[in-house]
């Protein structure tokens, strides 16, 4: 009998079994400590963030106008079906990693290296862009306070962010602690921005003036601009619009933009090893964050552009972009400003813990599979991987602190949606080769729903920027790189498998 199933060099598959023995070796076992409650609390603490503090006021600015709220579903849906497929998933293989664990039970070694590094490029990258955005929320409310404190500023040809620097220094010192303090930690903020987000839902419905709705999805601009050349949308280069400001394709190309506010609920699956009962907790934890995030999203929207007119919340000259924050304070509502200045601080803090969680958990995994080095591996006193929480920390830090935020948002959507993409495939094809294990969450009407995930998927890629495209092709060739440079040749599975037919030939 093989190790892991198919064992044909970059194809080779990890066995189901496999992965799960590999979870009680002494030197890389993970502390069992969190609850549905945790798991609950981590993706809504890593989802509610950047969506309701920036990204919803910009996109319907620059974007989509009104109709941000129909983007927001429309992202809603797609994370929805790839979710069903991701719980499937993580029940029936409750092992550290996410997309990647599942790949290498599917679709063989490279597959999985692949989903791997593009994972890395998901949560290292958002967890900086993010780090910038709660920074820039510190110096906004030490302005509110009448502090003139910059939390940023020119050092040589770079800039050096201490704001964004200190958050990440601080989450990764939790990390290390242990996954029980950093739940508890997001506990506390998350219950602190939800209600914050209730209380600016409930302050804005008053505000409203439904003549800023229309129209819903305004004209398509005239070309040029922000959304023009390779700037534009995939889609709407294809179809020979010129533009993905505003009209449909505006819309539609929004739906991709604000899919980064929902990236995160997958970071649950990577929690998966070190949950009390994961095949009742993942799917539990999974589907109802992401419901009450949708909810919230939708009506943040709704109540944003029904108070001022999108007009007035496109980007600025100077490239300053609106946030919530903008519709209050062009109404004259100051105090609402810096409620949610302080809740965006409490915010974007947890969603950079998580983020930086889902990336450590996915080096552990990665590590422990002797694809990275297995020091990374390695967990301390408290059950938690010490190494690669460091790594993990200095890489964000030093991204965070030093470069410009950019278009980032674009690359970190692209990364996940292929990551989503495999995993509702790997749902249909581990029905098909291992039908006998036992499932405690099945995705409904497969393989229908699995493969309406990865249509709505593949079309939210195609409503990213050409530009983004062609960054994630010149990542995806590094990573290949990597892996017949070094992964192929320290492969435990690779080992064991040499091991294995050395031993029937001799």
């Amino acid at each position: 009998m093989t190790v892991g199933g198919r064992q044909n060099g970059i194809w080779r598959t990890k066995s189901v079994e496999q992965s799960i023995r590999d979870t009680d070796e002494p030197d890389t076992k993970l502390r069992k400590d969190l609850t549905t409650w945790d798991l609950i609390v981590f993706g809504v603490a890593v989802v509610v963030g950047a969506g309701i503090f920036t990204l919803a006021a910009s996109t319907a600015g620059d974007r989509a106008g009104p109709s941000v709220s129909l983007a927001f579903v429309l992202a809603a849906i797609a994370c929805g079906l790839a979710a069903l497929c991701y719980a499937e998933f993580a029940s029936t293989v409750p092992v550290a990693g996410s997309a990647y664990t599942f790949s290498y039970a599917t679709f063989g070694e490279l597959v999985a290296w692949i989903i791997g590094w593009d994972l890395v490029l998901e949560f290292a990258v958002g967890s900086a862009v993010v780090s910038k955005g709660w920074s820039e929320y510190l110096q906004t409310v030490f302005s509110q306070l009448g502090l003139t404190v910059r939390t940023s500023f020119d050092l040589g040809p770079l800039t050096f962010d201490w704001g964004a620097l200190l958050l990440v220094v601080v989450l990764a010192t939790l990390l290390v602690l242990g996954t029980k303090l950093s739940s508890r930690v997001s506990m506390i903020f998350t219950a602190i921005k939800v209600a914050i987000v209730l209380l600016v839902i409930v302050v804005g419905i008053g505000y409203i003036n439904p003549d800023n709705y229309s129209p819903y999805i305004p004209p398509a601009a005239a070309g040029g601009g922000a959304g023009s050349g390779i700037k534009q949308s995939l889609l709407s280069l294809i179809g020979g619009e010129g533009t993905s400001t505003f009209g449909i394709y505006g819309l539609l190309a929004a739906a991709s933009l604000v899919f980064f506010a929902f990236i995160g609920f997958d970071v649950v699956a990577t929690t998966a090893e070190e949950t009390k009962n994961p095949q009742k907790s993942i799917p539990r934890g999974i589907l109802g964050s992401l419901a009450i995030v949708t909810v919230l999203y939708v009506a943040v929207a709704l109540v944003l552009t029904g108070m001022v007119s999108y007009t007035q919340l496109g980007t600025q000259p100077d490239g300053t972009r609106a946030t919530l924050a903008t519709a209050f304070t062009q109404l004259g509502v100051n105090w609402a400003a810096t409620v949610i200045a302080v809740g965006a601080l409490a915010g974007l803090t947890t969603v950079v813990m998580v983020l930086m969680l889902g990336q450590i958990r996915v080096l552990f995994a990665m590590s422990r599979d002797g694809l990275l080095p297995r020091g990374l591996s390695r967990t301390g006193g408290r059950g938690t991987p010490v190494r690669a929480t460091q790594l993990v920390g200095i890489v964000v830090a030093v991204a965070a602190t030093f470069f410009p935020a950019g278009e980032l948002e674009e690359m970190v959507n692209i990364g996940t949606l292929f990551a989503f993409v495999l995993v509702s495939v790997g749902v249909v094809i581990l029905r098909r080769t291992r039908p006998d294990l036992p499932r405690a969450f099945r995705t409904p009407l497969v393989p229908f729903v699995p493969i309406l995930s990865v249509l709505a998927c593949a079309w939210l890629m195609l409503n990213l920027t050409v530009e983004t495209w062609l960054r994630f092709v010149i990542w995806m060739i590094i990573g290949i790189g990597v892996y017949f440079l070094y992964s192929r040749h320290h492969s435990r599975l690779g080992e064991r498998t040499a091991a294995e037919s050395a031993s029937t030939s001799g």
